[in-house]
This record gives C-alpha cells, structure tokens and sequence, in this order.
C-alpha cells in the first residue's frame, strides 16, 4: 500500500499532499539493486591488456637435436628456452628467455583488451530494482541508515517551482529552507583518496548528497549542477546505480510533483 506525502514549496510551505504511485510499494531488495548497478558498472568498465609482444621480442629458439648448431641436445640442461648473450665456438653463454618465470620472459595468462566484462541482466530484474530502489528512497530509517542527515518532515515532495529554478544560489536558498544544510555540509566535504588513484585524476572522495527527480527538461537540470553532491535526473531516465550510489539503497531523493505524475501515469519501471 502507497502513502501519502505533503508537497512542499521552495519556501518551505505545503502546498497539499499527493499519493504515491505503485512503483514505491515495492520490496527493498539489496540484493537485486547490487545486481542492476554491477550491471551498469560493467558497460562502463574499460578493457585493458598489456602489450601482445611484451616478453616475446627475444630470439630464444633453443634446439633439441643432435646434430642442431646451437642446441642444448647433451648438456644436461633444463628444456627452458634461452637467448645467447656470447659464444666462443659452440660452447654458448646463454640465459632463460621468453619462457613465463624467466628474467623479462612474457606473462603466462596475461589480460586481453578483448575480454568482454559487461554483465547482462533481464529487463523485468532490472525495472524490478528500479522500484525497489524507489521504494527505499522513502522509507525515513533507510535512507537515514545510509548516512544521509534528514529534515524533520521526511518523506516529503517539492512542487512543481523547483523546476523552474535558473539559478544555482536560489537551489541552495530552496535547499537550506527544506532544512537540508547539515545533508548539503555532509556532501561537500571532500577526503583524499587512498591508493594510485590520486595520481590518476580523481584525487578526491565526496559523498553522494540529495538527488533531486524532475518531470523532463528544465532549468534546474543546469542551475543544480554545481552544487557538490546534488544530481539531477529526469525521472525516465533513472536507473539502480542513480538511485542507489555505490549499490547501497536509501538515498535522498525530492521528487518534484511533475516526476511523481509520469510515474503514474506513463507506468514507469512497471
């Protein structure tokens, strides 16, 4: 069963209420939003591989016949392949080469920039995790679970003036009165990366702060954008990993009343 949630102005004042459509009564399923938003890392992931030749440019051809010039045939050695570094007659000064395990010798399995890492998933799991990440935006302990910082009267809807904001300090004024200040301070704070990672162009962690869900095309779509940690997204172009960053359920998400409407009415995700 849907609830019924208030609307609420850039100003803060309720502007009626407005009942929930299908898609947020379902099950939070974990499992299922991890599997949708792998699914959705994999199509981003990019092959990578290591030379084709690497460890393979040496002569390291190594007979084993009798009668072979340059041959290990009689020498009580190993069958390893190996590369002449000098020679005095036949008898030659010579190195393992080319072999895995040998000085510079190629990789035995190495990774292949042909590998295929996408991971597929069906369209009816997929619209599935969809709603179940939906549902889990408006249940007040999981969202709060997943660290965000609430406003006293969560779950709630903005009207339809949030769509019409062109400026990015008119979002932060509409977003300070919602009495998100402490969620917005959470989502700006940035923490240096552990690892190589900072030497790779993305030097710093920050938080996913609010998302906020509109109807389609609009001017908020630009004047939120700079603000760290807020995302918005148009609401028929949600998926698991928007909805559910890093595959944890539960983030804060307004939905604007116009987003609200189109789910119902167009059943999105259904």
């Amino acid at each position: 069963m849907t609830m019924e949630v208030t609307i609420k102005t850039p100003a803060n004042a309720e502007e009626g209420k407005k009942r929930l459509p299908a898609q947020f009564a379902e099950p939070v399923r974990a499992d299922l939003i991890k599997r949708a938003v792998e699914a959705i890392w994999s199509h981003e992931r990019q092959p990578y591989s290591s030379d084709p030749r690497a460890g393979k440019k040496a002569s390291a051809k190594l007979s084993r016949r009798r009668r072979k010039y340059r041959g290990s045939y009689g020498h009580g050695i190993s069958r390893v392949p190996r590369k002449i570094l000098s020679r005095n007659g036949t008898q030659m000064n010579w190195v393992g080469a080319f072999a895995p395990g040998t000085v510079k010798g190629r990789r035995a399995h190495p990774p292949v920039a042909s590998k295929d890492w996408e991971q597929k998933i069906n369209d009816k799991e997929r619209r599935k995790a969809i709603r179940s990440a939906l549902a889990a935006t408006v249940q007040k302990q999981v969202v709060a679970q997943r660290g965000h910082v609430l406003p006293q009267a969560f779950p709630f809807i903005v009207s339809n003036a949030f769509e019409a904001l062109d400026k990015t300090t008119a979002v932060e004024q509409a977003l300070l009165k919602l009495g998100l200040e402490q969620e917005l301070q959470r989502s700006s704070r940035k923490k240096i990366r552990a690892g190589k990672g900072k030497s790779r162009g993305r030097k710093y962690r920050t938080a996913a702060g609010p998302l906020i869900v509109v109807g389609g095309d609009c001017k908020l779509l630009k004047a939120a954008k700079n603000i760290a940690g807020v995302d918005v997204a148009m609401v028929n172009r949600l998926n698991a990993s928007v909805l559910a960053p890093g595959a944890v359920p539960g983030r804060l998400t307004l939905f604007t009343a116009n987003a609200i409407d189109k789910l119902a009415k167009e059943k999105l995700f259904q």
